[in-house]
């Protein structure tokens, strides 16, 4: 190119200022004036094992006439991209994983639509595309305020017409479609949840996946999103995936949002669960014998919990890390040994030997030492798609369908339960 074009030069995503900067010949002109040209463009994100990533940018392209395939590639365009937290961080503390950094565009396309999409690099663990930050004080997940910049590098030949530039680039929504497939709602007592429906009219299954610590609301910060539940792991989604469904033969899936976490008081939040258990049975096709309640961390100690309060309600139990021991020297157990005792539920709990946040020996393998009939499933490490993750993560597992006793693995023991 006969002139040099930096990527500050052109207008940050959603920013108010015009970068007013073409390239040569790629400016639409009538009469002598000019005529700079906005696209809009989404974020596309996953929900990968280990968090959601933004993986690739949608810009709205299709209105302005076909686009020469030939003249995109990876190189047309540049990404930068800037994610910092919702909420102040007080002096001293942390938050994992914000970040202000270019995004390597590895592919240039176009869909269906004639829009381009930009395939972005992005892997477990890769800093630079995740839409959480975990404030360590807090111990909470939060949505990160996101804001990336396109800059466009060579002018776009179209088949019809002349060169383009896009001089101004609107940043649009975050789509999600596992996630946006989820309904917000809110109960009568005021707890948030997420809710996926198959829309059948025959009563079918419901599951309950309770979270773990990092996605509890910080109400103190006035920070509530209904949204950390689905983005933070796949523990609900993989309920709402085609297997599952096939699996299951169709099945609601329900993820409650703790106003802070289970472990702070399991007894004052089991009814307010319960509460949303019996709306969803009211106002959709479920089956109330099918009621299968899934748990990580501190919702897998709140699945034991509901099992023990509502010893008739749930077809069946998957604690997952779950807690039952006492938090702090001295203090009681979280589920004494009495109330393990007393759960009838069929449970299926599930833990890895390498998880140094809760001990598996003191929680997974006690409980399952006192539940009666319980069934359980260690893993050395938790290793998926060739990635190590941190032992407590043995949640990602469960969220795959890998658990099996004999030849039956996990989902295809809960769609068999009934109570």
């Amino acid at each position: 190119m006969a002139q040099l074009i930096k990527r500050r030069t052109v207008l940050a995503a959603g920013a108010g200022a015009a970068a007013g900067l073409a390239l040569p010949g790629a400016a639409a002109q009538a009469g002598g004036r000019h005529h700079p040209i906005t696209v809009s463009f989404v974020l596309d994100a996953v929900t990968l094992d280990g968090g959601e990533q933004v993986v690739s940018l949608t810009l709205d392209t299709g209105r302005l006439g076909p686009i020469d395939p030939a003249s995109l590639n990876a190189g047309t365009f540049s990404v930068h991209a800037k994610a910092t937290s919702p909420i102040p961080i007080a002096p001293g503390d942390q938050i994992f994983s914000e970040y202000d950094l270019d995004r390597p565009v590895t592919a240039a396309r176009l869909d269906r639509r004639g829009n381009i999409v930009l395939e972005l690099s992005y892997a477990e663990g890769q800093l630079g595309g995740g839409t959480l930050g975990y404030i360590v004080s807090k111990g909470r997940n939060v949505q990160l305020d996101l804001t990336y910049t396109i800059t466009q590098n060579a002018p776009l030949a179209r088949r019809h017409g002349g060169p383009v530039t896009i001089e101004r680039f609107v940043q649009g929504r975050l789509s999600n479609p596992e996630v946006d497939a989820f309904g917000y709602h809110v109960s009568g007592s005021g707890m948030k949840y997420r809710l996926y429906s198959p829309g059948h009219d025959k009563r079918r299954p419901l599951v309950v996946w309770l979270h773990g610590g990092g996605e509890g609301a910080s109400l103190p910060d006035n920070y509530y999103d209904n949204e950390t539940t689905l983005r933070a792991n796949r523990g609900a989604l993989g309920f709402a995936t085609r297997e599952a469904q096939r699996i299951f033969g169709g099945a609601s899936v329900v993820a409650p949002q703790s106003t802070s976490f289970w472990l702070e008081d399991g007894p004052r939040f089991a009814p307010l669960i319960r509460e949303i258990v019996r709306d969803v049975v009211r106002k959709n096709a479920v089956d109330p014998r099918r009621i299968h309640v899934v748990g990580c961390s501190n919702g897998g100690y709140m699945s034991m919990k509901m099992t023990s309060v509502y010893r008739d309600l749930f077809a069946s139990s998957v604690p997952i890390c779950g807690v039952v021991e006492a938090l702090q020297e001295g203090a009681p157990p979280q589920l004494p040994d009495a109330e393990l005792a007393t759960i009838d539920t069929p449970t299926w709990l599930v833990a890895s030997l390498d998880d140094d946040t809760v001990d598996p020996q003191a929680n997974t393998i006690h409980a399952h030492d006192v539940i009666p009939g319980a069934r359980m499933t260690l893993y050395d490490h938790v290793i998926w798609g060739g990635h190590q993750f941190p032992g407590h993560w043995s949640w990602i597992y469960v969220a795959r369908n890998d658990p099996s006793i004999h030849g039956t693995h996990i989902w295809q023991w809960m769609a068999g339960r009934r109570n």
